[in-house]
């Protein structure tokens, strides 16, 4: 939250200047009509309670000015001065660091209704969310009161009067600052409740004024993941903006491409091959880089379209779809990519023995297509099999292997590793004659 807090903590200190609130209240008439009101014109109190109030907000010691102020609470319960009396409690709450206490009083505060301007209620709000973003690891129910909090504090703003020889534009920069800090903490406090709907509306209004934002956009992911169903393309997107996002540290921005290709062999089934998952991340950053939001021509398959794609799929499936070229041949390619299909039928036509044997052949399905195949379609690499260097060219064979890439037309040719021919097809090794016993003698 180290973010966010730089933002509470700067709106805290903007609220404090624009507010313009008086430190203290006005004197105390000495016959004051109406000390069981607090409406009407004029302040209803006592000289008395007027007195015990100015005698605790000038108390230096903070354990002496919270008795002050518990003796004054005790004392005059229904005062008047409850609206200057809460804020001393949570600023001195504040100095200690006890931001659970802070945040008590700045309830108490809003909870005075009436008896509470507007601008002493955002005030309270303002330091509320100050301190929520520096609670460590906050409980549901303290993070649903923060956004509920939060969210009464936004709406506060308009109210927000321009002080006097404050220029407009800077009131109005001002004020979107508070509001910045209202809608993040909102945000960051539905994530922390598990509110995920509405964690992610909030983020998204942080996002409409500070379209760049680094946390908003992961955060915004975290949230998409965890709905139910899970929104988890979106999430993609999201985590994709947040690792282009001008606003990341170098080392956020790696950590979330690191990441980023967990997310995405989660959505496919944790079928596709490396090189097509590296390809696949390169051409979403490249987008998301220009995007906030996910084009409706961006696709990515799920797991649910490749186990249809790869439903009654063979070899010979595979190359008439890659050949035809289009959607088609993408969602196959991507099916495909990466899967071991069994004894492929092919006439080799170049072997090149070595550690590795490479043989590069035509796929054939019939013996027409043999006898007229002159042009390789297909490479396969082979370890740990020196029987096959040894193939005759123009030998027919069978190779199981694991798909790795493709060229596509005019040059087609199909990749593949970790490949094995069938052991009937491997050349015999020559037979030499038995030798006869030496004939004994008698």
């Amino acid at each position: 939250m180290n973010a966010s807090r730089r933002i509470a903590s700067l709106a805290v200190l903007i609220a404090l200047c624009l507010l313009g609130l008086k430190a203290t209240p006005l004197a105390a008439q000495a016959a004051a009509s109406s000390t069981d009101s607090c409406t009407g014109p004029g302040q209803h109190y006592t000289m008395a309670e007027y007195n015990s109030y100015t005698a605790a907000a000038n108390e230096k010691d903070s354990t002496a000015q919270l008795k002050a102020l518990d003796d004054f609470v005790a004392k005059y319960p229904n005062s008047c001065l409850m609206n200057y009396i809460y804020p001393l409690y949570y600023q001195n709450y504040g100095n200690q660091k006890n931001y659970a206490k802070v945040m008590e009083y700045t309830d108490k505060e809003v909870a005075l209704g009436a008896k509470s301007s507007d601008a002493e209620k955002l005030q309270a709000y303002s330091v509320r969310a100050f301190a929520y973003n520096h609670t460590q690891n906050p409980d549901a129910a303290t993070s649903k009161s923060a956004y509920d909090a939060a969210v009464a504090g936004a709406k506060l703003v308009d109210t927000l009067p321009k002080p006097d020889g404050v220029a407009q534009d800077k009131f109005e920069a001002d004020k979107k600052n508070i509001l910045l800090n209202f809608n993040g903490t909102a945000a960051n406090a539905a994530l922390a409740a598990k509110d995920y709907p509405s964690a992610i509306a909030m983020y998204k209004v942080v996002l409409s004024t500070n379209p760049d934002d680094f946390v908003s956009y992961f955060n915004t992911g975290r949230a998409q993941l965890a709905l139910t169903p899970p929104q988890q393309l979106d999430a993609i997107w999201s985590f994709a903006r947040a690792a282009t996002s001008k606003t990341a540290t170098e080392q956020q921005s790696k950590a979330v491409k690191a990441y980023l290709p967990k997310v995405i062999a989660n959505y496919q089934g944790g079928t596709v091959c490396d090189a097509l998952s590296q390809a696949e991340l390169n051409e979403l950053l490249q987008l998301a880089a220009t995007s906030p939001e996910r084009p409706a021509s961006y696709k990515l398959y799920s797991a649910a379209d490749l186990a249809a794609a790869q439903k009654d799929m063979t070899i010979a499936s595979v190359v008439t779809d890659l050949k035809a070229g289009g959607d088609k041949a993408k969602l196959t390619w991507t099916a495909a990519c990466g899967l071991e299909f069994p004894e492929v039928p092919m006439k080799a036509l170049e072997v090149t023995p070595g550690t590795e044997v490479v043989i590069k052949g035509a796929f054939v399905t019939s013996d027409a297509e043999f006898e007229a195949a002159t042009t390789a379609n297909m490479e396969f690499k082979i370890t740990g099999q020196d029987d096959a260097g040894k193939i005759e060219k123009d030998s027919f064979v069978h190779i199981t292997g694991t798909l790795e890439s493709y060229d596509p037309d005019p040059s087609f040719m199909l990749h593949w590793d970790k490949a094995k021919v069938k052991d009937d097809d491997l050349p015999k090794p020559d037979k030499k004659p038995a030798k006869k016993a030496p004939a004994k003698k008698p």
